[in-house]
């Protein structure tokens, strides 16, 4: 009987340390009421543009040749948007920036050459499979890990065409964990995690928006993913009228309050939801109301996506551990 009371008492002193364990990791975010706007902050972007040159077409740069947009461009008015619709609190800044005169290496070690790339656009054909970049080449050559531990970077941007195999967004380093695609492996000799984001200078503002807010659903998702019913407050943001008849809420990148199919923003059906309760984050009490796609752009990409995010909350305090500031998580995986 001895035996089993020390027994006990070893258990017990094992779930009291787990206990202290658990509280331990929510220590820099003790549970406080909601206050005003957050500090800002301020992330150092390394920006690798390919943009290759083509022989074929008088060695005239890639996006210039097939009449794409000016990455520079899009980036300028990108960090202005995320400034913007995060209330001041995201602050990207360009530290550094490489223009590479080549196409990244695929998983398989493929690499185009520029006029075949140009021809496979042109016909809608022949582009290379499978289509995947090589991560750990782009890591090595432009040493991000390195430029990441020496704190010169917090992340870096890809920008290229179509077909170069980049993922929207992909996390690296200790802990890394799904952000729109599976965490890169064999990358904790980084000191902290940092996400490699994925653009394309084909497209706008509004698809950079769109990568942006797939990165933010799959971190929302793992800060939630602990809290069941209505804890989980991100279950109940997303909530949109095709899933979640009657309970229509703010609905997520491809789906508004009222969408009925992916990226159905300019649907004209008349739908009650709660997506205005969010500006009073965290009292959630107000009534649903009726909408429709004349409050979020009237199906512009770019106009829906900064509604959506100027609804996630933002202030100060905590509750269960958790940050009534979600573009902390979002701008910072660390924070998770």
């Amino acid at each position: 009987m001895a035996k089993r009371k020390g027994l006990f008492e070893s258990l017990g002193d094992v779930l009291d340390d787990v206990g202290e364990s658990i509280k331990d990791l929510f220590q820099d975010e003790p549970d406080e009421p909601a206050g005003g706007a957050p500090e800002p902050v301020h992330r150092r972007v390394s920006l690798i543009i390919h943009n290759p040159r083509v022989p074929g077409a008088g060695n005239e740069r890639l996006n210039k040749v097939l009449r794409w947009n000016d990455p520079r461009r899009l980036v300028e008015n990108y960090i202005a948007d995320l400034a913007e619709i995060s209330h001041g609190y995201a602050n990207y800044q360009v530290v550094e920036e490489v223009e590479v005169d080549k196409f990244p290496r695929k998983a398989d070690g493929f690499v185009y050459k520029a006029d075949d790339f140009v021809k496979a656009w042109q016909e809608r054909r022949g582009f290379h499979d499978p289509d995947a970049v090589d991560y750990y080449a782009l890591l090595d050559e432009f040493e991000m890990v390195e430029k990441v531990n020496a704190g010169t970077i917090d992340e870096v941007w890809l920008f290229a065409f179509p077909y170069a195999g980049y993922y929207e967004s992909i996390m690296v380093g200790p802990g890394a964990f799904w952000c729109n695609a599976p965490p890169l492996k064999n990358t904790d000799h980084a000191n902290r995690r940092f996400v490699i984001m994925g653009y394309n200078y084909q497209r706008g503002v509004g698809e950079m928006l769109e990568n942006f807010g797939h990165r933010a659903e799959s971190i929302m998702k793992h800060v939630y993913r602990n809290q069941r019913g209505d804890d989980n407050l991100w279950e109940r943001f997303i909530r949109h009228e095709h899933k979640n008849p009657g309970q229509a809420e703010v609905g997520w990148m491809h789906y508004a309050p009222n969408s009925v199919r992916d990226y159905d923003w300019g649907n004209p059906r008349m739908v009650q939801s709660r997506w205005e309760t969010w500006r009073n984050f965290p009292n959630l009490d107000g009534q649903a109301k009726t909408c429709n796609c004349h409050d979020w752009g009237d199906g512009d990409i770019r106009l829906h996506h900064k509604w959506w995010f100027e609804l996630l909350p933002h202030r100060t305090g905590a509750n269960d551990g958790i940050s009534y500031n979600w573009w902390k998580y979002i701008v910072d995986p660390n924070t998770v």
